[in-house]
């Protein structure tokens, strides 16, 4: 595949950047399909990104219909036909903001006056349609091959909310129809496994106008999380982990000694009392800082492992929303460490087992990304270094392949995160492991060393599921609602054939209820294909107890499982082996 840069020059294409410049180039047809139909559009930023590619347009008071969409991406089908050339060509910045003034880019211009050091900008240019970019780019239209347009959206200009809200229109793009056929295939299994739609049919959580990104667990939802959070502190506690709860507001200098004052104010809430400035916390750790500081702690103590179910509030644009996958308030599964220096890389690689043996129970694969120091760090180069080569010496030590991810890091240091693979192959990160010098210093935390000194420990920041919120709306698509049975809101469903096997039916539910599992008794008066249905297709039961006159007369239970396969069995067989099923946790 032929490519163009900036300067002219014509290259093959590296394979690990095709998917980006056929989707950078998509972008920019995409942009010229708009401007034919809508002259009057006014174009901010066009990027590819990891799933497909994007442009945020000012269109005035046009609305977008499904119909226009579709009308957008006939008419990049016709300039991929006309097999335009595309050429870059590069001005200096008077040239170069007298060709967006007399196209109307007003966007543009004010993005060139953000870059105040750049004294040229390159341009591309297909047909008509001329656009300001570093690129590279396909060299002719007629090499975008497979690409649809995908869905639109709001998105303010620069991502922020006081500027104007611009129409965001998204597509995929692929080498190949083939590859796009089977990228469509995975959306709309996505689409079937959404978690707000199968949320809404088995009755998990809500939200509400009055709350926007905060959600309602209802009562099979409440059942879903507290059965994560028992595990979560059944496992903790065996490896050694004690449990605080810190408040919820918090002074706003312990945010500035923390550093996310400076470092995170944009997405905190605040609020005021006794005409002081108070925030809703954003994170758990500056809490268990105080924690740990409240008293003298000797060396023989550490490492000192403090976990917190923190409930975290963190602002975020209403256009971000989305489901579970972004809220503003979650709660998040910490634990924050104090050690040693000489413990930094045993402990680490405790917490990768601990993470590791989440991740097995609900069968994820995964694969661990070490991102280091970002622009607008805390810290000394000394600490940084120091902090990096800890992590590095844990994830070599046990083995385990990462990818570095320049930059990435915390403002307070670097971190390992873990990136799940779901049943269908999308990956979500999750589990994180961060090395921080810098708090134990900001807050003067000390231990006694068997030398008698005072040390400053080092702090671990960790999660395993990171946010329960997500990762409940994660298992519900991995799952796509069939939750393995020791976590699923109801365990089994009693479904009498008709009025004649009530009483039975009562029995049974009895029995099972007293066994401790979790079992509902459909006492409707629908037919029993309905209520197998229900309980099949939209609750998402694991066993149905299907039991007509010839089980109640033998006093025994006929079994369907969600898959449709049906058993005979006693009664008490079946509790034996699904209480079993339960307390081992099978996935």
């Amino acid at each position: 595949m032929k490519i163009i840069y900036k300067d002219g020059t014509v290259a093959e294409c590296p394979k690990e950047e095709e998917l980006h410049v056929l989707r950078h180039t998509a972008a920019h047809v995409m942009a010229q399909a708009i401007k034919r139909l809508y002259p009057q559009a006014d174009f901010a930023f066009g990027p590819a990104t990891d799933n497909g590619f994007y442009y945020d347009v000012d269109l005035g008071d046009t609305k977008l219909t499904d119909e226009d969409l579709a009308a957008i991406e006939k008419e990049m089908k016709k300039i991929c036909k006309e097999n335009l050339p595309i050429k870059p060509f590069i001005l200096n910045r008077e040239e170069a903001v007298k060709l967006m003034e007399e196209r109307g880019e007003k966007y543009k211009i004010e993005h060139m006056a953000d870059l105040a050091d750049e004294t040229e900008f390159s341009f591309f240019q297909q047909g008509e349609y001329v656009d300001m970019c570093i690129g590279p780019h396909l060299t002719y239209t007629k090499a975008l091959k497979a690409f649809k347009i995908t869905q639109q959206s709001g998105a303010y200009w620069k991502n922020d909310k006081n500027n104007k809200m611009l129409t965001r229109i998204n597509g995929i793009a692929f080498r190949s129809q083939d590859e796009l056929d089977e990228h469509l295939k995975l959306m709309e299994e996505a689409a079937r496994r959404d978690h707000r739609k199968i949320g809404k049919e088995m009755q998990l959580f809500m939200f509400c106008d009055e709350a926007p990104g905060f959600p309602f667990f209802l009562p099979n939802g409440m059942i879903l999380k507290n059965t994560l959070i028992d595990y979560w502190r059944e496992i903790h506690t065996a490896a050694g982990y004690v449990e605080v709860s810190t408040p919820l507001i918090m002074n706003r200098h312990l945010w500035e000694t923390s550093g996310h004052w400076d470092h995170y104010k944009d997405n905190m809430y605040a609020t005021k009392i006794d005409d002081e400035d108070y925030c809703i916390k954003p994170m758990n750790c500056p809490g268990g800082v105080l924690v740990y500081r409240s008293q003298p702690h000797s060396y023989r103590e550490l490492p000192l492992r403090v976990g917190e179910l923190g409930l975290v509030h963190r602002h975020e644009l209403r256009g971000a929303l989305h489901g579970l996958f972004r809220v503003r308030c979650f709660t998040q599964d910490d634990a924050h460490i104090f050690v040693r220096p000489d413990q930094i890389t045993d402990e680490i690689m405790n917490v990768v087992h601990l993470i590791n043996s989440v991740y097995e129970k609900f069968g994820f694969k995964y694969f661990v990304e070490l991102s280091t120091r970002p622009e607008n760090s805390m810290g000394s180069d000394e600490d940084w270094e120091a902090a990096t080569n800890g992590l590095k010496q844990a994830l070599e030590r046990l083995n385990l392949p990462y990818i570095i991810n320049e930059g990435d890091g915390a403002f307070y240091g670097p971190k390992i995160d873990f990136h799940l693979q779901d049943s269908i192959g999308r990956t979500w990160q999750c589990g994180t492991i961060q090395l921080d010098f810098q708090m134990p210093l900001n807050f003067q935390l000390e231990y006694v060393d068997e030398d008698g000194q005072k040390k400053r420990p080092i702090m671990l920041h960790r999660v395993c599921f990171g946010s329960i919120e997500r990762f409940i709306g994660i298992l519900t698509e991995h799952y796509a609602g069939k939750f393995p049975t020791w976590l699923a809101p109801i365990q089994v469903k009693v479904l009498p054939v008709s009025e004649k096997t009530l009483d039975y039916a009562k029995q049974v539910t009895e029995v099972l209820r007293k066994a401790g599992v979790r079992v509902v008794l459909d006492e409707s008066n629908e037919k029993i294909g309905y209520k197998i249905r229900e309980a099949q297709q939209v609750d998402r039961v694991p066993y149905m107890l299907v039991l007509g006159a010839k089980e109640a007369e033998a006093g025994n239970i006929s079994i369907r499982d969600r898959s449709g396969n049906t058993t005979q069995s006693s009664l008490d067989e079946f509790v034996a082996k699904v209480c079993e099923e339960i307390k081992e946790r099978r996935s």
